[in-house]
């Protein structure tokens, strides 16, 4: 569950949390319905980077930090694009992410995720959440 500003926002989700998982992603998908993603889940924080290699859908990719916070949105990756997308905006002070988020191109902005929400799930270091979950 994110929450920010206004009514908390619930995307049910697939884990991705071991390396041939991640590796695989949305790959040779037709479909994901509104709503629902995928997470990926790291062992430690590290700087990230997708690409859409064999991916037939738009996705939105939401960037979370080892606490929780959304860092960093990038809208409709498109479909079968191999440029790399980083997991942090130029400039950012603290690139390493723990948790990348991937829902239909055009979710997040309909479902009102953005940069600066925090996520509360129990994937994230429960002592160093934003949000613990309960």
């Amino acid at each position: 569950m994110f929450s920010g500003r206004g009514e908390p926002v619930r995307v049910r989700v697939e884990i991705a949390d071991t390396a041939p998982e991640r590796a695989r992603g949305l790959m040779f998908r037709r479909q994901l319905p509104p709503g629902r993603g995928m997470l990926f889940i790291y062992e430690t924080p590290q700087p990230v980077s997708f690409w859409m290699r064999n991916t037939l859908i738009p996705l939105d990719m939401i960037f979370i930090d080892a606490r929780g916070e959304v860092r960093h949105v990038h809208p409709m990756a498109r479909p079968l694009d191999e440029t790399a997308i980083p997991g942090a905006a130029p400039g950012d002070p603290a690139p390493e992410r723990l948790m990348v988020l991937e829902v239909p191109g055009g979710d997040a902005t309909r479902l009102g995720i953005f940069k600066g929400m925090v996520l509360s799930h129990p994937g994230l270091p429960q002592d160093r959440a934003l949000a613990p979950c309960d």
